[in-house]
């Protein structure tokens, strides 16, 4: 019986350690709270969501998850702004043909396209400015880290003052400086972005460093959960 005895107490031990540093689905860890982490998203209701056009957002929490699919708005967002954190959250689909993203600094909630910065929440295996994890239409992924369709992905994204940093499932994928991209409408590259205000291409230099955050609809059904934000101090 001894053997038996110590293999359940391992079980019990790991499951414990498990909950203590990872926490469990859309609840903070006792790390994670002594880190200061917000959880932006309970699992159980839409508290603190909204569409992006200011309508309440259509779907129920479902497998404690936010689908912003058929939600009555192009984007559903958090009430708070940001401007310097760490966000992450885990992000599943089950159609092969997913499209979807992940926006923040969104400045103009009514135009999230252009006042914002995308990530690129998509099926397939390749790498690009418009594949999974990629600064979209800005910076190109490196690697394709995402798991096969049916799976959940945690994405992080990290802003801080001009940089972004994308990882997806541990793994870094895409990172820029906004402060490169000073030429309106170009790429550091060369290639044209699409962005734009009032009809006039946009310098990504010049897009505010502070706005608000949300998951797109863009037509499949996504479902995200474990929604958490750590605020950064910016060093001047």
């Amino acid at each position: 019986m001894k053997p038996t005895f110590h293999l359940v107490a391992f079980a019990v031990a790991s499951l414990l350690f498990v909950t203590c540093v990872f926490g469990n689905d859309n609840e903070l860890s006792e790390q994670e709270k002594a880190e200061g982490w917000q959880l932006l998203f309970n699992g159980k209701d839409l508290t603190g969501w909204t569409c992006n056009n200011g309508k309440p957002i259509a779907t129920p929490v479902e497998n404690a998850s936010i689908v912003p699919y058929k939600s009555g708005g192009y984007i559903v967002i958090h009430e708070k702004k940001f401007d310097n954190f760490i966000l992450k959250c885990d992000v599943r689909w089950e159609d092969p043909r997913c499209n979807s993203g992940i926006f923040f600094r969104v400045e103009d909630p009514l135009n999230p396209v252009h006042t914002g910065f995308e990530i690129q929440v998509m099926s397939g295996d390749e790498v690009g400015k418009h594949q999974f994890g990629a600064i979209y239409d800005l910076t190109a992924t490196t690697k394709n880290a995402g798991h096969e369709t049916g799976e959940w992905n945690t994405v992080q994204i990290r802003c801080y003052g001009p940089y972004i940093n994308v990882t997806l499932n541990g793994e870094e994928v895409a990172a820029m400086n906004c402060d490169k991209f000073d030429q309106p409408g170009v790429c550091p590259d060369g290639e044209n972005h699409k962005y734009k205000l009032n009809g006039e291409p946009r310098a990504v230099k010049d897009f505010a460093r502070e706005g608000y955050l949300g998951f797109q609809d863009h037509g499949h059904k996504v479902w995200y959960k474990n929604v958490k934000l750590l605020e950064l101090e910016l060093n001047k």
